[in-house]
Order: C-alpha cells, then structure tokens, then sequence
C-alpha cells in the first residue's frame, strides 16, 4: 500500500476508533463491548473493501490498523473518558466520525481506481468502506444506521468517489489534490450536521 494511501488509512482508523468508543460510552456498554464497538467502527469498512477488491484484507495481514485500534483504546481507559456519559453529542465525535468518513472514502476511491473500477463502482466502494463499520456496529447495537437517517453522510462517500474518478481521468491526482478532496469532505461534513442538511424523506 502506498504511503499515501497508508497515512490516509491510519488517519481514519483512529477516527473511527474514536468515534466507536464514543458510541459504546453512549450505550454504557461494558469493557468488551468498547473493544468490539471500536473494533468493528474502525476496521469492518477497510475489511469489506480489501474482500471486494480481491485482496487479503490489511488488518489481517499487518499489524498496524490493530495496534492503531489498541493504541486509542488504552488512551481512552487511561484517561478515563469511558466514565463520561455525553461524549457522543460532543464535537469531537463529530469530527472524529467526519475525519474517518472522508479518509476512508478517499482511499476506497483511490483503491478503486487502480484496480479498475468504472465510475459507479469507485463510488460504491468509497460508500461501502466509509460507512461499513458503522453500519456493522450499530446493527449489533440494534441502532438505525446514520447512514439511513442523517444528512448527507453516505452521500459525501459517494461524491468524493465521483470527484477522485474524474480526477484520475483528468491525469490530476497527486497529493495536492487529495488533500484539497479531503479538505472539501471535512468542510461539507461539517457544514452539512451544523446546518442539518438532510436528503428528503418519504
């Protein structure tokens, strides 16, 4: 995996390491269910996307996503944020869910192109693997998905896949413009849960 693509993978996996415990704090859950909340938010959407791709999946061949997953939750305990109650609605879940979601939807595009994926399947993949860990955790925690419910949310998944494939057609992707793409993410993001833009409901 590139470095690139490695830096951007290690990002969102501690954002979504972040995001899980602070879901499973919400829900009182005990020690191991903190462990397998975090567990599945981080790794279960880069797991689905290797599988889809026809990889071995790199949280079962390399030490790295783990240890990054292990390593946030050992701060957590050690700081004691598992005893406080209110940290879902705080901004850092938010930020935490934003960062995860735009980093893996950048690195499931970028994996998509190389392996050859038209448009439609680069940006399925960036939703599959941006939102998948959280929809396995909140099914387990018999939550309604955000991605079925919020604003746009999987949707941004989906456009960065759009913008990364037009991109890589244009023979434009290079580092300045990823992170410009996820720069764009964050901001619309944010901008999208402060202002509580929603797609329309039936």
């Amino acid at each position: 995996m590139p470095n690139e693509i490695l830096i951007a993978e290690s990002i969102g996996i501690i954002a979504f390491a972040m995001s899980g415990i602070f879901v499973a704090i919400k829900e009182k859950l005990d020690l191991l269910g903190l462990f397998i909340a975090s567990f599945l938010t981080a790794l279960g959407g880069g797991i689905t996307r290797d599988i889809i791709i026809g990889k071995a999946p790199i949280s079962f061949t390399e030490f790295l996503p783990t240890t990054l997953v292990l390593s946030v939750i050992t701060l957590t305990l050690l700081f004691k944020l598992h005893k406080r109650e209110t940290l879902e609605s705080h901004y850092l879940f938010i930020l935490c869910d934003s960062v995860g979601l735009i980093s893996f939807s950048i690195t499931a595009s970028i994996l998509g192109i190389e392996a050859g994926f038209n448009f439609v399947g680069v940006m399925l993949l960036a939703l599959i693997t941006a939102v998948g860990g959280g929809v396995l955790r909140d099914i387990l925690l018999n939550r309604i998905p955000l991605l079925l419910k919020s604003d746009f949310y999987g949707s941004i998944a989906m456009l960065l896949g759009f913008i990364l494939f037009l991109l890589e057609k244009l023979n434009l992707i290079n580092n300045v413009t990823i992170i410009m793409v996820f720069i764009f993410g964050i901001a619309l993001r944010l901008t999208a849960y402060h202002k509580k833009w929603q797609l329309p409901t039936l």
